[in-house]
């Protein structure tokens, strides 16, 4: 959640190039920006709402040419979205942005008015900024004052910092919020992700909790908590700008989703050789006799698909949770239990808390991540990665199927494993993997009928999905799609439940969606959708091409390939995105940006 610039280096239009930084972490969700540029004066300017407010709101300004800058994106935590919660926050010899939550910053501000301090802001932010200049009077260091803040700051933070006694400096610390270093040939960088400074350079540090870099226009000094200057490894972004611009369709979501095809095949082929190769490419599975898969959002709907998969073709027990409960209740784990942690970021704040909580217990685990380098990536015990390049799309598409498509080869390496199935049928299965991007490219160019059924839908105010097994999971994210980005209010139930009060919600004309891929449970789920067509319900049904046939009601259907019953749920999430892109895009929808959401929810 909101993002972070900074820029220090030859005298450029640097208003414009903090501005187009800032535009690159949009998607991360925001309210309100700031900026703050020195130009011989400190000169501080937010507004509320969109970036194009604040452009608007320096067009008023004369801000020279400069070299040293921070900006910000905020979303809203600690007061109302508005010019004055806004960051950068200065208060005397500090001016600061600030991502992450300071859950001590009111004994904090209190001491601090005790002190003379006067705040005008309700964030937690400015009382850093207050804090931090009441440390420098008495200590001149700006390294030293620092490492004294984070005794007493209490929560999660990324910095950027300029102190008034050094404008040669730009200065920058994190713990428990992403933050990394740019490097380049005329300047050096602070900013959230590697989005902000692809258009300078593909060279960046990872910065590590309590971590302080010092830049200069061209040098980069990183201390530990011991402030001893460290070495730091410089990587390299392995994607190019053309990954986070839309390259001509109307919306990242739209491409991502396109993107589909080639991902899938870049995630999977590493791996479908043949069975042997699936075992040697992926962690040893062979001590585990229980999984617990850990995730939020969209990402724990792939882990509930993965539970349905590992449990029926593999044979162990599986447990999914979200993982902003799991890091607070009493778990039930032991050394032959694994933890996978899923996220497209790598950096989702509870889930990070709820792997360190894991590993502080001493039992194994492993992260399924897009980020290469991230947090969740860095601190789990083994990690495997999707190959989704970068997602814009506030709501998840291409990183959800590669999150499903890894936990299917996890399961079939299991199975391998435990010998719940045959070497035979595994490498028949691998075989068929490698057609599924084929398939998927083939649903995607049938887009218009999906946008046909979207027709009908984007009017609606109520909708209901209804799955059993495996369908069930699949239901809950076609319904989050919809609701996240068309504010429809969406719900999934699993149809056996539908008797138990929630068809008390059906009347005429309120759209039900079924999901039926499996032959075994398709006459169950039919009778469910029997029931409430019988009370006036419109139904789409998405299903498999051995399960189409003519019945008894009307409805809207939308048939897709039959491929092996653990590999179709890759298939029968495209429809579901794509019905609920074209429901948002006819109702107006901010699709890339849904209101009040945030790409990565780096706070609890």
């Amino acid at each position: 959640m909101c993002g972070i610039v900074g820029y220090i280096g030859k005298k450029c239009n640097l208003k414009k190039v903090l501005i187009d930084d800032l535009k690159t972490l949009e998607y991360r969700g925001y309210d309100s920006s700031g900026i703050a540029i020195f130009d011989g004066n400190m000169k501080i300017i937010k507004a509320k709402g969109k970036i194009k407010n604040l452009e608007e709101s320096l067009k008023k300004i004369d801000i020279k040419n400069s070299e040293l800058g921070i900006a910000h994106t905020r979303w809203a935590t600690h007061g109302e979205a508005n010019d004055i919660n806004s960051h950068p926050h200065r208060v005397g010899c500090v001016t600061l942005v600030h991502n992450g939550i300071i859950e001590n910053y009111v004994e904090l501000k209190d001491d601090l008015i005790k002190k003379g301090y006067h705040f005008v802001s309700d964030t937690d932010t400015e009382v850093v900024s207050a804090l931090l200049d009441d440390i420098k009077k008495k200590e001149k260091d700006n390294i030293k004052a620092i490492n004294k803040l984070t005794l007493v700051l209490e929560g999660s933070y990324a910095l950027g910092i300029i102190f008034d006694d050094d404008y040669e400096h730009l200065y920058a610390i994190k713990k428990d919020s992403p933050l990394i270093v740019g490097i380049c040939d005329d300047c050096n960088l602070i900013a959230s992700d590697v989005t902000a400074i692809i258009e300078h350079t593909k060279n960046y540090m990872l910065m590590n909790d309590y971590e302080i870099v010092r830049l200069s226009k061209d040098k980069v000094e990183v201390f530990d908590k011991n402030l001893k200057i460290i070495q730091k490894e410089i990587l390299e972004v392995s994607w190019d700008i053309n990954q986070a611009k839309k390259n001509g369709f109307s919306h990242f979501m739209l491409k991502e989703i396109h993107d589909e095809p080639t991902v899938l095949k870049n995630t999977i082929s590493e791996y479908i050789k043949d069975v042997h190769t699936l075992v040697n490419k992926m962690p040893n599975f062979s001590k585990y006799n229980k999984i617990h898969i850990v995730a939020c959002g969209s990402a724990m709907h792939a882990g509930l698909v993965g539970k349905s998969i590992v449990e029926e073709y593999a044979n162990i027990p599986v447990t999914v949770e979200l993982a902003s409960e799991y890091r607070y209740k009493k778990n039930f784990y032991d050394k032959k239990t694994l933890v996978i942690f899923i996220s497209q970021s790598g950096e989702t704040a509870d889930t990070i808390a709820a792997l360190r909580n894991v590993k502080a217990d001493k039992i194994d685990t492993l992260a399924i991540v897009n980020v290469v380098g991230s947090t969740i990536a860095r601190e789990a015990d083994q990690v495997l990665y999707i190959r989704a390049g970068v997602e814009i799309a506030v709501a998840t598409t291409k990183a959800y199927m590669l999150q499903v498509a890894m936990l299917i080869l996890v399961a079939l390496n299991i199975a391998y494993v435990n010998k719940s199935m045959d070497v035979e049928e595994i490498n028949k299965i691998l075989k068929e993997f490698k057609k599924l991007p084929k398939f998927v490219d083939e649903i995607i160019a049938r887009e218009k009928e999906c946008f046909k059924v979207a027709k009908e839908i984007s009017n609606q105010e109520d909708v209901f999905f209804l799955g059993r097994g495996v369908d069930y999971a699949l239901s809950m994210e076609g319904s989050l799609k919809l609701k996240e980005i068309s504010y429809i209010h969406s719900e999934a139930y699993p149809a056996g439940e539908l008797k138990h009060g929630t068809i008390s919600l059906i009347e005429n004309g309120t759209i039900v969606v079924g999901i039926m891929s499996n032959d075994k449970l398709a006459p169950k789920l039919l009778s469910n959708i029997k029931e409430t067509v019988a009370r006036g319900a419109k139904i789409l049904i998405i299903t498999t091409d051995n399960l189409n046939m003519e019945f008894d009601f009307d409805c809207h259907k939308f048939v897709i390939n039959k491929v092996h019953n653990i590999l179709q749920p890759i298939l029968i999430v495209v429809p579901l995105q794509l019905i609920a892109f074209e429901v948002a895009r006819q109702r107006g929808c901010d699709i890339d940006k849904p209101r009040n959401l945030a790409k990565s929810v780096t706070v609890e």
